[in-house]
């Protein structure tokens, strides 16, 4: 299994932030890469077209409003990835803004492992 963890400060609350990022749905409002977002199956699985081509189907494992958390698995797609799951998680940091990480776990398909963890770095 393979592990990418990406973190960046913010200068906005964790509030702030959650709530431009936090929905399962709001993905295409702020990642360059996903042109448009369609929810199904009662918003627990989003249908993500990509800009250029492609989709890339999740599923939301878990959701945690007030901890500023989600958890999601990737069902289909063109990642040259399997048994994915990654999760997106807000926290507030003592000067008032804001920690903002990306995390997953995953085995490589396709590709050898540093192109694999390169692909999904790139995408965070």
């Amino acid at each position: 299994m393979s592990d990418v963890n990406v973190s960046t400060v913010v200068p906005v609350t964790a509030d702030q932030i959650w709530k431009m990022i936090g929905g399962f749905h709001a993905l295409s409002a702020w990642h360059p890469a996903i042109e448009t977002s369609e929810l199904e199956d009662g918003g627990r699985i989003r249908r993500l077209k990509l800009v250029g081509g492609g989709e890339i189907v999740e599923k939301l494992e878990r959701f945690d409003d007030s901890a500023h958390t989600y958890t999601y698995s990737i069902l289909e797609g063109p990642l040259p990835v399997r048994n994915y799951t990654a999760t997106i998680k807000v926290s507030p940091v003592d000067d008032g803004g804001a920690k903002l990480e990306w995390s997953s776990n995953f085995e490589p398909a396709g590709l050898p492992e540093n192109d694999a963890v390169a692909a999904i770095r790139g995408v965070y």
